[in-house]
Parts: structure tokens; sequence; C-alpha cells
């Protein structure tokens, strides 16, 4: 019997090793990982470049605490900043404590900055934002919340896309806006570019903090460093997570220079946030991306990927819709998918779900052309006997 409580399903299978694309068992065989560890191996499995940093690191120092200063991680911060248009970081080590941050910083910023007594988030149906009690409150599945109340108020749902229903939740307590410009774990729903300019300004006008989760899609996921920077709209706040450290665990939270003052000393901390470790990995893979025009091979291995699929899966009658960015691709069916990730798996193939209907695709950002062919190929196989 397993001492572990029992939270997550049952495994899918029992790695060994891994190396960039692919996964190895203990019998030996050997798996294309679609699943990058939900997104976080953006380099695919023990990068060079990141490993090596990593292991440099921890022949000096691994921890002190944020007492002291953390040369890497003042590195990180500036690279953030950089990269994102944003001006100050507060590092975390997870996207759940990212997007408590986010919260703590919008209600603190109305409250201690403009003086108001606003404290109120608006979030959207089918986010997903963490499993804490205040991140999954604002999460808009109902299904991360039974069994948890009474959960916190403050946060308000409404439905994805819908701007009047957005309009008619603001009020005088309203703090912040907080969305995905992607739904990850709702179902790989873009937002409509219109519809999320419209956003934007709302929040302005009402003098509202704008929150943007990229928890899943930040740090070249969807082709640019944020998923944000595809559309015309500046965030006040971002926060990231899963790919900013290759595997080791880190979260960020990014805010513009009007949130700064926000946060003074002793408001908020993390004991393990920000470490020499976490953040020289952050660093390495930040600087990997670049080095080695991976937001290009995302940008290219898109449109391949998504041509091959559309050609690829017209013929089967049971699927809906393919549709995301970058590598963060989810195909829509008309049934669970559930069954096609086990037979995908026992075909070499690991993908995963976003939802019940929607088989979700996220390879590392540099992954071969070959290995597209191959994972769209064992997705074939696999669909074929999944529908027979």
């Amino acid at each position: 019997m397993s001492a572990l409580f029992p939270t997550y399903q049952n495994p899918i299978l029992k790695p060994e090793r891994g190396k960039g694309s692919w996964l190895w068992d203990g019998l030996g065989n050997s798996y294309l990982d679609f699943t990058s560890g939900l997104g976080v191996c953006q380099l695919g499995h023990v990068p060079e470049e990141v490993k090596d940093r990593v292991i440099s690191q921890i022949d000096r120092l691994w921890h002190t605490s944020n007492l002291f200063e953390i040369e890497p991680q003042q590195k990180l911060a500036e690279e953030l900043v950089k990269i994102s248009g944003l001006q100050a970081v507060f590092f975390a080590n997870s996207g759940a404590e990212a997007n408590e941050a986010a919260i703590k910083l919008a209600r603190r910023y109305q409250q201690r900055v403009k003086n108001r007594s606003s404290y109120q988030v608006i979030t959207f149906v089918q986010s997903f934002h963490g499993r804490t009690l205040a991140t999954l409150t604002a999460t808009g599945q109902d299904k991360v919340k039974d069994g948890f109340a009474p959960l916190p108020e403050g946060f308000i749902n409404v439905p994805y896309g819908d701007i009047e229903a957005l309009e008619g939740a603001i009020n005088e307590h309203t703090a912040a806006i907080m969305l995905e410009v992607i739904q990850g774990e709702g179902g790989i729903n873009l937002a409509d570019e219109v519809w999320l300019k419209e956003v934007a300004k709302l929040a302005n006008d009402n003098d509202i903090l704008l929150i943007i989760d990229e928890v899943q899609t930040g740090i070249g996921r969807t082709g640019k460093w944020f998923g944000f920077q595809h559309y015309s709209i500046k965030p006040d706040i971002i926060t990231v997570a899963k790919g900013l450290g290759s595997g080791f665990p880190i979260g960020a939270m990014i805010g513009s220079e009007k949130t700064k003052e926000a946060f003074a000393p002793g408001t908020h901390g993390s004991t393990f946030g920000g470490n020499f470790i976490a953040t020289t990995a952050g660093l390495a893979t930040i600087e990997t991306i670049r080095n080695n025009n991976i937001l290009e091979n995302v940008q290219q291995t898109e449109i391949f990927l998504l041509d091959l699929l559309k050609e690829e899966l017209a013929i089967f009658p049971e699927m809906v819709e393919i549709r995301g960015k970058g590598l963060m691709i989810g195909i829509e069916w008309r049934q669970p998918v559930s069954e096609l990730i086990q037979v995908a798996k026992n075909n070499g193939l690991l993908v995963l779900s976003a939802g019940p209907n929607v088989l979700r695709l996220l390879p590392p950002l540099n992954i071969s052309k070959d290995e597209v062919d191959l994972g769209v190929e064992k997705l074939l196989i696999s669909i074929r006997e999944w529908q027979k």
C-alpha cells in the first residue's frame, strides 16, 4: 500500500530516465513525450545547458533564504523584466503561489496605494489558477472546489469571452480581472483578440488591475515569451511558473511599475522562493531558449504540426476541432479521450487531456521535425485503434 495520499490517479508509467523528447521505463520501453511534465520541460528532459549550470551552482551554494542577496535571483529578475516589459518580480515555488501573490498584490495596491476598499477579483468560467484555497476559488471550475467550503470571499466567475457579463460584474469593490489568454486546463480555449482588447480597456477605464496567468503559456510555450504578447495589450501583472525552471520548482509574479510600491518590506515573502538552485535553472532556461532560437522553432513547428494534424485527422467524423497556439495544442472529440490516452501510451506516445473531451499536446519547445512526424504517426495509429 502506498504511503502517499491518493490525490492522483494511477501513474501513467514509472519512468527511469529521460533525454530530450523521450522517456524510458525500467523495462527499456521508450516513449515520445508530448506532455513535457505538464508543460514544464520546455527544453525536454535533462537539457545539458541547464544541467551544467545547476551542477556548478550545487557545488557552491544551495540556500540562504531571502534575508541574503541571491545573485542568480537578481539576474533572473532582470531577464524577466526585459522579456515581459514589466518592472518588478517576486519569486515563489509554484504557479499557485505566484497567483496568490498576484491576488494579494492587487488587493494591497487598491487598498494601500489607491485608498479604495476594493478586494474582488473577477475570473472566468473554465479557468484554472491553482489549488490553494484562494486560487481554487478563483478557478472557474466547480470540480476543484468540492468539499472545501467555506471558500474565501472576493471572487466572481463570468463566462469567458462575454464582455457584457464582465462589464456587469464590475463594481466599486472590483480590484482586478484575472485571466488566461489560453485556458489550458479548461480545454485549450483561445481568447478572442477583440474581446481581450475590450477587457483591457474596461480594466483601464475602471482603474482595475489586469492580471494575466501565464503559468502554462509563459516562457515560450506559444512561440513568444508570453501568451499576452500575441495581443495588443499590456497587463499590470503576469504570473509564470511551469516552464521557467526546466523541472526545478519555481514561480514568479511580475508587476508593472505602478504596482511596485504596494509590496513594502514584510508584506509578502517566501522561505524557498527564488533560491540559488531554482533561479540558476530559470536563468539557464531563458538563456538557452534565446541562444538557440527556440522561439522561432516553436513558431515554425506550430505551423507544421497544426497543418499535419488538420490534414490527417480530417477523416475522423468524431473529431470536432483542432485549436491552439505554439506548442500548446488541443484536439476536441465528441467523446471522452481517457481511453485514447491509454492507447497512445501503449503505442509509445505520451499525451494529456484538457477536460474530458480534449486531447492536449505539449511537446518540448525544441522538438525536431522528425519527432513531430513520429508523434503524429503514433497518434494516428492510436486513434484508429480507439475508434474501432
